[in-house]
Formats: structure tokens, C-alpha cells, sequence
């Protein structure tokens, strides 16, 4: 009697953009035995162009707004980003704002350039799976509103309301923005797509305009209404900003709580992060207390402390690296002394102290070292999170992670001389304190807004124009773009448990008391977005895994992943998955895995 051959699954990617292209990469070389298990693939993209993601597509962005990551920085494609870019003509180069030759890997580009580099390397790797037996429909415009959750089968609704029936789904959309706007009070939730705050062909904003946010997303936005109310000149070898005379009232001003500008582009040792480059599986794993936590102090003590000890004393930072071997010196008071190194009376004045060794490492190839070991520590926590206690995670989310964003996000060293040429011409200013917005009035065609500074006292600003530039952050549930599944109950709320009664007290001046409940016993919190396996398998009601839907879309999943972002991220979170996969196919999971056993995976892949 003939055996029947099981039929091949059929894959469903949601978004086409960087981290759909990294897990294509990823299929694409263990494709020899993925190809046993899947036979097709179908990508899903909402926007017109295929492979190249919402930062970095002409539908969103902008040709000066500058990308902040270089070509030795990129996780493997099938060619680097400086490979590709030497390959085009001048004239290509030049539609994408480059305009200086020759290419240079650590120099970074615009990002139309990245999503031109995204769009050939996804056609690529399209191609290379075809040509190795893998069926491909690609669906461009076609945004998928709904997922229906089955037991053998599950099915994609989308924005026609024709159903796909499916074995798997892999969402990997990306970035997500609030679109509340009242263009007749000039107010803005979000600047994207970047075109709608941009002035008419013909005219210019002469007045002032407020930006929440001094984050890299509101230099973009600087950067697009500067190059429309003025031109950038070098003069002495010193960029200028000559303002349009038509626009002699042309201001932005930024508001940063802190009152910080980002930190500046610095050399690395390694571009690429690593999960265990200063510690290993084993040594983490053993860090875990007898209720099952990873404490983020124990962490900081016994991994953190010991890596930045040495990358400080590389940085000749001794008096901060002896005070780690206090006991009492914690991760809080590292963050503290830290910033205060970034703190200045003028952003921008400390800006021009800071370009001076910025300019440095760069140029003479001068590693930071501290910054470059944080990020590694960060980055390779950020794939145990789960094993924090509900007060550690938001102790991380709200104390920790905004230093982290500051420093590590860094702003490009041409990216800081636009802001600094703004910055002396008079176009440019930053407001320290809390921002809320009290109304904005569409009669009047202004946005009012409160600002709570250090010192506790309040003003009212009025603005013509107000654009957020906060991010996008976590979603919550109720927002979760596919309906089905929320009221089926095939997903759920990310949550951590606390490690005591007194965690709870330290969690409830970030969280409301509803988001804090009991189960079985435990006390909880709701940490935002969706919850999912350490293997990205959505979690249903009953804290089940759900085999067929994996979610490694990061707004998504920070409430479980709290440090991912990037290009590094992307490719790192969609090995993870493939290599689940490939454990699958060996009957080595089938069911409910515990981090003990996946984090074998970061284990073999070095490079994640």
C-alpha cells in the first residue's frame, strides 16, 4: 500500500518590509529542509511597493530625511548596501540624494537609498526560492483587515473581504502611527506619511512650529521642512542655513522632557549585536532565583558591571568604572551618572562639545566602548525578558530604556550638522518639560499646549502647526488590527508577574489598577501589546500557543520584547523563528516550550 504524502503548508507573510525580507533571507538558506513543510508562500503588502517597509518607502518618507545605519551595520543580505549602491548610475544615486563620492560603508544614506537597496535584495531572494521549488504570490495594495483562527487551518481576510485559507501566518507588519489630525488646527498625531505636513508647491510656513519629541523620527521631520524654507551651503568648510526671505518667521521648536538632543554617531569595535557576546546561556539561566526571576539588578551586578568595567576603562572613564565595584552602585545610578554627562544648559551648545570627539571616533576610528557593551548587555536581555519580574520590566520600560534610546539611537554626525546649522541661524530652538495637549481648536487654526518643566511651574504655548514625533509604542489589545482573533480569544495581553506585594506599589506610579490582577494565585500586570511564546507563537486566553500564527511584528510584542528595534533585531527575531521551524520538522518541539530550551537556538547562532 502507498503511503500518502502529507500536503505541503501553505505560508502567509503580513508586510513585505525589512523583517519580512530578513525571515525570507532566513528561509531561503535552510530552504533544503523548509522545503519539505512548505510548498508556498503569499506576501501581503497594504502599500504599493513590495520590499522595502514603511521607513524607507517614497509612499512615507522623504528624499532628505537620512537613514541613521550604515552599510557595515545591516544584517546579511544577498549584497551589502554599499555593493549595491556602487552599482548604480550616478544618476540613480543622485534621485536618492546621494551625492558624494565615492561610497562609503560607515557613511549612512538616505532612506529612499535602503528602501531601493530592500526592494532588489527581496527580488532576489524572491527568485532564489522560486528557482528552489517554492511557489510565490506576492499581493501589493492589499492590506489584510482580519484573521480568522481555525484549529487544522486559518484564513486572512483582507481589505476585499476575500479570505485566504492558509496552514501558517507570519505576521511581520511594521511600524503603526495614530492618525488623529486636525490640519485645520495644524495639529498632527503623527508625521507619517511624511508629505502631509509638508507646505504646498508654492508656499512656506512663516511662523513657528512645535514638535513633541527631539527623537531621530522629529529630525526627519526638521530636516524635510528645512530643506523647504531654505538651502543648506558649505561656506569655510562649515555648513549654513540661508533661510528663504520669504519666511523670515520660519522657526521649529523641539520639546524634549529631559531636554535632551540624541546622543552622536560613534565608531563600534563590532557593528553587529550580539545576544551572548559578554555572557553566556548558561551563566543567565543560572542567574534565575528560586521563584523563577531573573532579577535585572542581579543582572546588572553580575553581567553588566564586569563587561562595562572594562569597556570604560578603554574609554579612559575610570572614575565611573571604580564606582562600579560598589555594591550599592546600581543600574539606576549608572543610568543617573551617565546622563548627566549628556546634560547641558543648551542642547545644542553641549551638541557642538559633543561633535568634537564624535567627530573623532568616527574619523580616526576610535571605538566608544561603553555605549557599544551597553547595547550588546540590552540587546541580549531584551531575549530573556520573560524572565523579569513585573517591577523589573517597568523599571526597564520607564527609567532605563528612554537613556537607552537617547544613547544608542544615535543621531549621524551629518544629521547633527543640519540641526547645528539650524541651530545658528536662529531656526531652531528646544523647550524642556512634560507636553500636554490642552486643545486644538480647528476655528482658531492653533494647538495649545502645556509645558510642566523640571521645577514643577507650567506655561501655555500656542502653535499654528503641532506634529508628535513620539513613536509609535506599544499597542494595546483593543487596538490589535485583527478583530477575529481578539474575539475569539485566540490572543491576550502581554503580562508579568510580580515578584511580591511590594513590586506592585513600585509598578502602580507607571500602570493604572485595572492593568494589575490575580490568577491561580499570582499577582500580574498587563505590560501592553499582545503575548507570545519565547518561538513568537501567539498565546491565546488560556495561554496556549497557537502553532499556526507566529507575531514578530516589534509594536506588537514589546510588552514581551521590550529592546527591539532595528535592522539587527529584524533579522535576529526572524532566525529565531525559521530555526523554531527547523526544531519542528526534527520532532524536537511540538508543543509548549520553555526559554531553557529555545534560548539553545541564540546559543548555536552566534551572530544573532
Amino acid at each position: 500500500m502507498e503511503m500518502q504524502k502529507t500536503p505541503k503548508k501553505r505560508l502567509a507573510i503580513i508586510g513585505s518590509g525589512p523583517m519580512a525580507i530578513y525571515l525570507l533571507k532566513h528561509i531561503n538558506d535552510r530552504v533544503n529542509i523548509l522545503k519539505q513543510e512548505i510548498g508556498s508562500i503569499i506576501i501581503f503588502e497594504s502599500g504599493k511597493n513590495m520590499g522595502m517597509g514603511m521607513p524607507y518607502t517614497p509612499e512615507t518618507t522623504d528624499v532628505y530625511n537620512l537613514s541613521n545605519i550604515s552599510s557595515e551595520e545591516i544584517p546579511e543580505l544577498i549584497d551589502t548596501l554599499g555593493d549595491w549602491l556602487r552599482k548604480q548610475d550616478k544618476s540613480v544615486l543622485q534621485s536618492l540624494n546621494i551625492t558624494e563620492f565615492p561610497i562609503n560603508d560607515s557613511e549612512v544614506y538616505s532612506r529612499l537609498a535602503l528602501g531601493q537597496y530592500f526592494r532588489s535584495q527581496y527580488i532576489l531572494l524572491i527568485n532564489k526560492l522560486k528557482a528552489k521549488g517554492v511557489s510565490i504570490t506576492e499581493f501589493a495594495e492589499n492590506k489584510i483587515v482580519d484573521i480568522l483562527p481555525g484549529f487544522d487551518e486559518v484564513g486572512v481576510v483582507d481589505q476585499d473581504h476575500h479570505t485566504h485559507v492558509l496552514d501558517k501566518i507570519v505576521i511581520a507588519t511594521g511600524h503603526e502611527w495614530k492618525n488623529e489630525e486636525k490640519s485645520g488646527a495644524g495639529y498632527f498625531s503623527s508625521p507619517w506619511p511624511i508629505h502631509k505636513i509638508l507646505p504646498q508647491q508654492g508656499h512656506l510656513y512663516n511662523f513657528t512650529i512645535g514638535i513633541l519629541g527631539a527623537s531621530l523620527s522629529a529630525f526627519d521631520v526638521v530636516t524635510s521642512l528645512a530643506h523647504r524654507h531654505g538651502e543648506f551651503v558649505k561656506e569655510a568648510g562649515q555648513l549654513i542655513f540661508k533661510p528663504h526671505k520669504d519666511a523670515p518667521d520660519f522657526k521649529i521648536v523641539l520639546h524634549s522632557a529631559e531636554g535632551w538632543l540624541p546622543h552622536l554617531q560613534y565608531e563600534q569595535r563590532k557593528s553587529i549585536r550580539e545576544i551572548y557576546r559578554h555572557t553566556s546561556r548558561e551563566e543567565i539561566l543560572s542567574l534565575v532565583d528560586d521563584l523563577g526571576f531573573l532579577r535585572l539588578e542581579t543582572y546588572f551586578n553580575e553581567v553588566c558591571k564586569p563587561a562595562l568595567k572594562e569597556a570604560l576603562f578603554k574609554d579612559r572613564l575610570e572614575e565611573v568604572a571604580h564606582r562600579l565595584d560598589s555594591p550599592d552602585f546600581g543600574f539606576a545610578n549608572f543610568v543617573e551618572v551617565m546622563s548627566k554627562k549628556h546634560e547641558y544648559t543648551n542642547s545644542f551648545n553641549g551638541m557642538k562639545q559633543e561633535m568634537v570627539a564624535a567627530k573623532d571616533s568616527v574619523e580616526n576610528n576610535k571605538p566608544v566602548h561603553w555605549k557599544e557593551t551597553l547595547d550588546d548587555l540590552m540587546y541580549g536581555l531584551n531575549f530573556h525578558a520573560e524572565l523579569l519580574p513585573a517591577e523589573d520590566h517597568f523599571f526597564f520600560r520607564k527609567k532605563v530604556k528612554p537613556f537607552l534610546m537617547n544613547v544608542i539611537a544615535a543621531m549621524p554626525l551629518s544629521s547633527a550638522n543640519i540641526l547645528l546649522a539650524l541651530y545658528d541661524a536662529g531656526r531652531i530652538d528646544l523647550i524642556s518639560g512634560k507636553v500636554k495637549i490642552l486643545n486644538s481648536d480647528s476655528n482658531s487654526g492653533t494647538t495649545h499646549v502645556e509645558v510642566k518643566d523640571l521645577e514643577g511651574e507650567t506655561r501655555s504655548i500656542a502653535y499654528k502647526m503641532f506634529i508628535e514625533c513620539g513613536g509609535d509604542g506599544t499597542i494595546e489589545l483593543t487596538d490589535y488590527p485583527f478583530p477575529s482573533l481578539v474575539s475569539a480569544k485566540s490572543v491576550r495581553e502581554a503580562r508579568a508577574k510580580f515578584s511580591s506585594e511590594k513590586g506592585k506599589e513600585e509598578v502602580e506610579e507607571y500602570v493604572s489598577k485595572e492593568k494589575i490582577f490575580s490568577e491561580n494565585g499570582r499577582l500580574y500586570v498587563y505590560t501592553g501589546g499582545i503575548d507570545i511564546d519565547t518561538a513568537y507563537r501567539i498565546i491565546d486566553g488560556n495561554g496556549n500557543p497557537n502553532n499556526h500564527i507566529n507575531n514578530i511584528a516589534f509594536t506588537h510584542t514589546l510588552g514581551v520584547r521590550p529592546y527591539s528595534y532595528g535592522l539587527q533585531a529584524c533579522s535576529a527575531t526572524s532566525e529565531i523563528l525559521v530555526d523554531f521551524w527547523l526544531s519542528q520538522i526534527s520532532g524536537d518541539n511540538t508543543g509548549t516550550i520553555q526559554i531553557r530550551e529555545t534560548t539553545k537556538i541564540y546559543e548555536s547562532n552566534t551572530h544573532l
